[in-house]
């Protein structure tokens, strides 16, 4: 089995970190340059940047930070908020990402993810989804509906079908969030990791109801998400990244070494 990531989201809104519950609520926490480097030094193995206004207010991504937190660690850096097309990729790259997230702009425009592979590489395109779960019915036949604009536009599109899309599009990977677990604390939505992860042949990054290191082995053992995106439970130095890998290894779970 290959080793399970694990990555530290960072939502930043006005250039401060910030924290909500279910997409609402959101508080401001921390100064993402800081944090970044603080949980570089932790040993992350990656590391998320989500501009999570910038859809929502029709704004450009906040590059200056992007190429701040860029500066002061050493792993794989993605970036997504705001990002409609090839030009601003090539703008969040060369300040410093590895790695371009699109959510609501490939939602609206799916050609975005074929563009951005052609040029970048499939391995530099990573889809966001925002998924909510919802009556089943003919049009969203899985039950989880994708949102765009940062949780607060349904779209009527279903989470499974457009996960396959994605990657007949060319997405190298899928960050999906579970929009009735985020923030809360109470463990990834199983059921919704488990769906995509069997559907698609790419990695599948679960996000959303993080709380406890069991909630990580749950997501990888039971759902086969290939890594766990967390916040909260490092925001608040309830865990460290080292304790958080020790608890994984020594329950089987392989993970990278801490350098």
């Amino acid at each position: 089995m290959l080793s399970k990531r694990i990555i530290i989201c960072l939502d930043v809104r006005d250039g401060k970190t910030t924290k909500g519950i279910q997409f609402k609520g959101n508080v401001d926490i921390g100064d993402p340059v800081d944090m970044a480097r603080q949980y570089y030094e932790q040993g992350v193995d990656e590391l998320v940047f989500y501009d999570i206004t910038a859809s929502s207010d029709d704004r450009g991504i906040l590059i200056d930070v992007v190429n701040r937190v860029a500066q002061n660690i050493f792993i794989p850096f993605s970036v997504g908020g705001g990002i409609r097309d090839v030009s601003d990729m090539y703008r969040v790259l060369n300040a410093g990402a590895e790695k371009i997230s699109v959510n609501t702009a490939a939602v609206l425009n799916p050609g975005l993810i074929s563009a951005g592979a052609k040029i970048f590489g499939n391995q530099c395109i990573v889809l966001g989804m925002d998924a909510k779960r919802v009556e089943k019915t003919e049009q969203i036949p899985s039950g989880y509906e994708i949102w765009i604009n940062g949780g607060r536009t349904p779209m009527e599109i279903d989470a499974l079908w457009w996960a396959k899309e994605a990657e007949s599009l060319g997405a190298g990977e899928i960050c999906l969030n579970s929009i009735d677990a985020d923030g809360t604390n109470k463990g990834y939505e199983i059921a919704l990791t488990s769906l995509i992860s069997d559907a698609v042949s790419i990695p599948v990054i679960a996000s959303g109801g993080a709380g406890i290191p069991e909630h990580l082995r749950d997501v990888f053992v039971e759902a086969g998400a290939d890594a766990a995106l967390i916040a909260s439970m490092v925001h608040y130095e309830h865990y460290t990244v080292g304790q958080i890998k020790a608890y994984l290894s020594g329950e089987g779970v392989p993970v990278r070494e801490l350098i």
